[in-house]
């Protein structure tokens, strides 16, 4: 249900995503101002929903082309918002999208991020270079570089860019909190994740975490907002459910021995959720100003009930 006060302004980088989508659809449904960043502008809706025809809602949307490494592609966009959202980054240090597609399997997306040099093992606070000492005044977003798949690494020829755990997971979330910060938005919300699970090498984590201690530390002022969601599924990525299933057996299993195998499951022994679960407790927390930190599943499935106590009314 729409708000009756002033309507508030949301921008969501990665809003085509599976999970920024469903962020901007229960913004849109609050009477927000909505717009979504990425590199490629408005979703593939085959890719997110199950319909190839763009919904209702997202005629609503204001739909940008940004470069999320290039603060001047998008700083103009983060005027006068007073919540910005990072649902960007990556599972494996493959290209997800071509994974998801089939074009690449998920297995050879394991043996690429397992098997990285030691040169790129570093430690989640260690870094060739430091993201918010940069100064990008690019005013275009590179044609080679995408919100969802970039990199503050490039070869010489800027073709190739490197996509690792420290430049998506931490890096990008980085640059977005000091732009939002320095255009005074109340809150920030960045998509961090559950414990990793087994199969994911621990940068993943680490990488989360890092983004986390060092968004709440270097910027005090700006409500931050670190919701850790465990597996997400929807019957619009058929694929989903099958592994919603086995990580529930493993939810389950942790629940009834006293969460004896957290340390090893991880988030395969953390109960998934529906996307739209997280989507609702997302755009929830922004609006309740007592909710900051970490958000762990309960949590978010009580701002989920809580979101839709409100649209009852």
């Amino acid at each position: 249900m729409a708000s009756k006060t002033a309507a508030k302004k949301i921008v969501v980088c990665g809003g085509n995503g599976f999970l920024g989508s469903r962020i901007c659809k229960y913004a849109v449904a609050r009477g927000w101002d909505v717009t979504s960043i990425s590199r490629s502008g408005e979703p593939k809706w085959s890719a997110v929903t199950s319909s190839e025809s763009p919904p209702e809602w997202s005629h609503k949307v204001s739909w940008e082309r940004a470069d999320i490494f290039k603060p001047a592609t998008y700083a103009p966009l983060l005027t006068g918002a007073d919540y910005v959202v990072h649902s960007m980054g990556i599972l494996l240090e493959a290209d997800y999208k071509r994974v998801v597609s089939g074009q690449e399997s998920p297995i050879a997306g394991l043996r690429k991020a397992f098997s990285q040099p030691a040169s790129s093992s570093s430690s989640a606070d260690s870094s060739i270079e430091n993201p918010l000492e940069r100064n990008d005044n690019s005013s275009t977003p590179s044609s080679s570089s995408s919100s969802n798949n970039s990199s503050t690494s490039t070869d010489s020829n800027d073709k190739s860019p490197q996509i690792t755990y420290e430049s998506m997971n931490r890096d990008s979330a980085l640059l977005l909190a000091r732009t939002a910060a320095d255009k005074s938005a109340s809150a920030f919300l960045y998509v961090s994740a559950a414990g990793g699970a087994p199969v994911l090498p621990t940068r993943y984590i680490t990488t989360k975490r890092s983004a986390e201690s060092r968004i709440a530390s270097e910027f005090p002022r700006m409500r931050g907002i670190f919701i850790r969601p465990p597996f997400l599924y929807d019957s619009s990525r058929k694929f989903t459910i099958p592994m919603a299933a086995m990580t529930g057996v493993g939810a389950m299993f942790n629940s009834v021995t006293g969460g004896i195998m957290s340390g090893f499951l991880g988030a395969a022994g953390t109960k998934p959720l529906k996307v739209d679960v997280v989507a609702k407790a997302a755009v929830e927390a922004l609006e309740d100003e007592s909710t900051r930190g970490p958000v762990e599943v309960p949590e978010l499935e009580d701002l989920a009930e809580k979101a839709w106590r409100k649209g009852m009314l």
